[in-house]
């Protein structure tokens, strides 16, 4: 009964801090978004806040127990030493992340390319930063391996170029390729005038002479611009009696005497149309 009052008193700082913890941080969004900054470093900070909040809540809730805070701080700042070099990894993605909400090489919404994986991002968090892929798949990524690799924005630019690679044959003409592939691209209200469209030989490749035919669009309109050209170019390039060869090889069959010496095939022998004999 003694006691009954103190852990009365602690559970109440315990229960009250926690419930003001959570309530001021996440005023923290609104507060930085009237500044301006990404929503990105405000859920970022969010987090922080209250992780520290938590700590510094329990360290006066044991206080009030009369636990002597000092040598509690002392222990903590031991075992938070040798947590942190069993968790260094972890510790390098807090690191990482907090690169990511102060360097900013992309914002909430924008399309990356990080860690071999495209989506658009939709938090950072301070281990992990989540991506929502086309599909609707969620990556969640370490930051560390984000800030450890080349980071593509897709999106910041807001323009996208749709590189197409055609391959054309050798006998066909590819002057008028050319220009049936750039009335195709110029024909999609979606292609933009100006960086202006072209189409460039790529390569002379080993079944086909490779044309690049490039063009701009908003990034938004990139990968239906892509296919409908691919199809359309296809099609118009039929109607003109151009060819999209497929891969061919050439088969070549010797024969060699006992010599060694190469010779010619047999002649094949005539058909007999005479029918068999009883």
């Amino acid at each position: 009964m003694l006691w009954a009052p103190t852990l009365l008193k602690a559970a109440a700082v315990l229960l009250i801090g926690l419930w003001l913890a959570r309530r001021l941080t996440n005023l923290v969004p609104k507060a930085l978004g009237r500044f301006g900054l990404d929503p990105m470093l405000g859920d970022f900070t969010r987090n922080v806040v209250y992780i520290a909040s938590v700590v510094i809540i329990v360290v006066v809730a044991l206080g009030t127990l009369g636990v002597q805070t000092a040598p509690l701080l002392a222990v903590i700042g031991t075992a938070g030493l040798a947590i942190g070099l069993a968790l260094k990894d972890s510790l390098s993605n807090i690191a990482a992340g907090v690169m990511l909400v102060t360097l900013r090489p992309f914002r909430v919404g924008d399309v990356v390319n990080v860690a071999g994986q495209t989506g658009t991002v939709r938090e950072v968090r301070i281990f992990q930063s989540v991506l929502e892929g086309p599909d609707k798949q969620l990556f969640t990524i370490p930051n560390n391996l984000i800030t450890a690799d080349v980071i593509t924005n897709l999106t910041t630019q807001g323009v996208r170029r749709v590189e197409l690679v055609i391959g054309i044959g050798y006998g066909d003409d590819i002057e008028q390729a050319r220009q049936v592939a750039l009335a195709q691209v110029r024909a999609d209200a979606r292609v933009l005038d100006e960086p202006g469209a072209d189409a460039v030989v790529y390569e002379l490749g080993d079944n086909s002479v490779n044309l690049g035919i490039r063009c701009f669009v908003q990034s938004s309109d990139w990968f239906g611009t892509k296919t409908s050209l691919l199809e359309r170019i296809k099609v118009a390039f039929d109607g003109a009696g151009i060819n999209i060869p497929y891969p061919q090889r050439d088969t070549h069959l010797y024969l060699y005497d006992e010599s060694g010496k190469r010779t010619s095939l047999p002649a094949p022998a005539p058909a007999n149309d005479a029918p068999d004999a009883a």
